[in-house]
């Protein structure tokens, strides 16, 4: 079992940056397959990034490809997401997830286990 705690959100301006964290403690951490999503008021919650175990292969959502970046540092048990360039659609709270075993990342079934979220504001 593996314990994810986000942090990194906060209030910014349109065309500002964040660089969102994740840290997981309980089970090796380059062991899992690590993902973002996000839900915004009265959404659903949406695939953001996803990084495979070792961060050999990224997947992103069209909506922020080429704007933000996710990776991982499995000595520092640590999954990032460096936003730029926000808008104010990126407005949401951001969650990371951990999956023991592959398979489509972009959907929520796939993950295990989940952080309790960060907030990100997007001021225009």
């Amino acid at each position: 079992q593996v314990q994810l705690v986000e942090s990194g959100g906060g209030l910014v301006q349109a065309g500002g940056s964040l660089r969102l964290s994740c840290a997981a403690s309980g089970q090796t951490f380059s062991s899992y397959a690590m993902g973002w999503f996000r839900q915004a008021p009265g959404k659903e919650r949406e695939f953001v990034a996803a990084i495979t175990w070792i961060g050999g292969s990224t997947y992103y959502a069209d909506s922020v490809k080429g704007r933000f970046t996710i990776f991982r540092d499995n000595v520092k048990n640590t999954l990032y997401l460096q936003m730029n360039s926000l808008k104010p659609e990126d407005t949401a709270v951001y969650y990371c997830a951990a999956a023991e075993v592959g398979g489509d990342y972009s959907l929520m079934d796939t993950y295990d286990y989940w952080g309790q979220g960060t907030q990100v504001t997007v001021s225009s």
